[in-house]
């Protein structure tokens, strides 16, 4: 007589349940990052001097710098407006992402 595993009261069917499930929210996941990777996200530094565009993979796909901003005997103020503007759009990015996708991740990190 053959006896079949104990999967903790879990019968073959409710496991194979569990595996569709889970290729389900892998392809959610999946259309959620290629819909993220298709937006743009904008960091501005104070008064729009520079404007960062990020796409939702994270890279950068234009910086544009006012002419006021550019300062010959003031670099390190373009050095601080374009750092400004750039980790204020790579959070933008961070931010949708983790709305998007958090509801996949919660309670995994």
């Amino acid at each position: 007589m053959s006896r079949r595993p104990n999967f903790g009261g879990m019968g073959m069917g409710n496991m194979q349940g569990l595996i569709k499930q889970a290729k389900k929210m892998q392809q959610q996941m999946e259309a959620e990052q290629a819909n993220l990777s298709t937006q743009e996200f904008v960091g501005k530094s104070a008064d729009d001097m520079v404007v960062a565009t990020f796409s939702g993979d994270r890279q950068l796909k234009d910086l544009k710098i006012d002419k006021e901003a550019i300062d010959p005997d003031d670099p390190d103020m373009l050095q601080d407006l374009v750092i400004d503007a750039v980790n204020k759009g790579i959070k933008a990015v961070d931010d949708a992402t983790q709305a998007s996708m958090g509801k996949y991740t919660k309670g995994l990190m």
